[in-house]
């Protein structure tokens, strides 16, 4: 059973690591591919700028979906007219705004998409320090007895007190 157990381990290491091993795929298909190597080398470099808009998380070099081809083609298209890579990108943010820019700029439109984590953490952090600043204030105050409760702890005093004197209750 032991050898089965180590067998299934390294199975799993073995798996883990080739996963670890494999780097991303790339989408581009060889007929999208420019037959000039410098201006392929350009289309990569823009793309790899390039958000795929299904994607959202991915380049449009590494995404599958049919927008980030028609973006591939573009790109292409693009720099076989003799666009800089600039102009190149103006379009594509003309076309489909600064979400197509893995890196949008710092502007009043992208605000949010630049400070909104920051915010959210500052958010979070001011809660869970207000949270036990208000918990701490409280723990180690001291509630009053009620008259009950004050009469129910005398009797307890008086009983314990009564026991020990008796020899028959525990000392401590």
């Amino acid at each position: 059973m032991i050898g089965r157990g180590r067998s299934l381990l390294w199975a799993a290491f073995a798996v883990a690591a080739l996963l670890a091993m494999s780097g991303p795929s790339f989408a581009v298909k060889p007929d999208e591919m420019l037959s000039d190597p410098a201006l392929e080398a350009r289309a990569q470099a823009i793309s790899k700028d390039i958000r795929c808009v299904v994607c959202q998380t991915e380049n449009i070099d590494e995404s599958d979906a049919d927008i980030a081809h028609d973006l591939r083609v573009i790109v292409r298209e693009q720099l076989k007219a003799g666009a800089t890579d600039d102009q190149v990108r103006q379009f594509l943010v003309a076309r489909y705004g600064d979400f197509v820019l893995l890196k949008p700029p710092f502007k009043a439109k992208t605000f949010l998409i630049w400070t909104g984590p920051f915010l959210l953490l500052f958010a979070a952090g001011a809660g869970v320090f207000l949270y036990y600043r208000r918990t701490a204030a409280t723990r180690h105050e001291a509630v009053p007895l009620n008259a009950a409760e004050e009469a129910r702890l005398q009797r307890f005093l008086k009983d314990h007190d009564a026991d020990n004197v008796a020899g028959t209750g525990d000392p401590s």
